[in-house]
């Protein structure tokens, strides 16, 4: 079995998995998830060689955190053996990112991860919040927890872009020290491609979610609530459909796409069984020996051509 590619983060010294272990759906947010599915789900994970996982307390409203503690501990192994992310700011109650709750917060998670220390805290999802006060009182609060061991590193996400180089441009260099983007690195959508200059240039590790667009590139398609437009939703099926007609699975190809950027140290998928972490280790695998189904990618491709790009908007914007 080939060994999973582990890739810098930025400047922060971690070699992360090029798969990442999204444990959002550990809280059940897509469909219940039983407490031994998702350790097992995370020793298996772990077994093949995914050593990133993330969460927030947002998820499931802090499920996710407990079930992700459960599965970590049931590893057995060196606190050093993986590489944990979790957020604040966004919780099931509403979005706080003051620094009294960022302190709160961190203490509440690493109780619920039954960890000391998590290696990423991340501001979740800024755009909802003011950029100023992130600039001027939630990552000062971060730096000293930073400062305190409770995270070694610092880290912020959201869905628009122009957020990260507002924040990045404000606070002095080495403060952020990761950036997590999502849907935004995908077949449909490629985006982030622009910003990774900068990103380098400011020595922040890239993190990418979502490969498979919240659902739309998988053959189940997306939930009630997803935010993207009828148009963008019937070409994504339109894309699935077309796979399916192959006998391919778009998920694969969506997920190999991302993969093949190494400049984006991480790709995180969710994971919620066994199978699913087989099936995207295997994905990972198969890049690296074969490559790339190139065929049915410019088929899908082509699919997706009228609607590449095509975001949604997500919260209170600021320029």
């Amino acid at each position: 079995m080939t060994k999973m590619e582990l890739r810098p983060l930025g400047n922060t010294g971690l070699k992360v998995s090029a798969v990442g272990f999204g444990a959002s759906p550990l809280g059940s947010v897509f469909g219940p998830v039983a407490e031994d599915d998702a350790v097992a789900t995370t020793r298996e994970a772990f077994r093949l060689g995914i050593n990133f996982f993330d969460t927030s307390p947002y998820y499931g409203g802090t499920l996710s955190e407990k079930m992700l503690g459960k599965g970590l501990k049931a590893l057995q192994v060196p606190r050093s053996d993986y590489i944990v992310a979790t957020k604040c700011g966004r919780y099931k109650e509403g979005f706080d990112f003051s620094a009294e709750r960022v302190r709160k917060s961190i203490d509440e998670s690493l109780e619920r991860l039954q960890l000391d220390y998590v290696d990423i805290l991340h501001c979740h999802d800024i755009e909802f919040g003011s950029l100023d006060q992130i600039v001027s009182e939630t990552i000062p609060a971060l730096q000293k927890l930073k400062q305190e061991g409770k995270t070694r590193f610092v880290g912020i996400t959201g869905l628009p872009l122009d957020i990260f180089t507002y924040v990045l441009d404000r606070v002095p260099p080495g403060t952020v020290d990761v950036i997590l983007s999502y849907c935004h690195y995908g077949v449909n959508d490629s985006t982030l491609l622009d910003l990774l200059p900068y990103l380098k240039s400011k020595g922040v590790g890239v993190i990418s979610a979502s490969p498979l667009a919240m659902g739309l590139l998988t053959e189940q398609g997306p939930p009630e609530w997803h935010p993207a437009s009828p148009e963008l939703k019937s070409a994504c099926k339109a894309a699935v459909t077309h796979c399916k007609s192959k006998g391919k699975k778009i998920t694969k190809l969506a997920l190999q796409y991302s993969l093949a950027n190494k400049e984006i140290s991480s790709v995180l998928v969710g994971m919620s069984s066994v199978s699913q972490v087989e099936e995207n280790v295997a994905a990972v695998t198969e890049l690296e020996s074969l490559g790339m189904d190139q065929e049915t990618l410019s088929e899908v491709e082509a699919i997706l051509e009228p609607v590449k790009n095509l975001t949604w908007p997500s919260g209170i914007h600021q320029n």
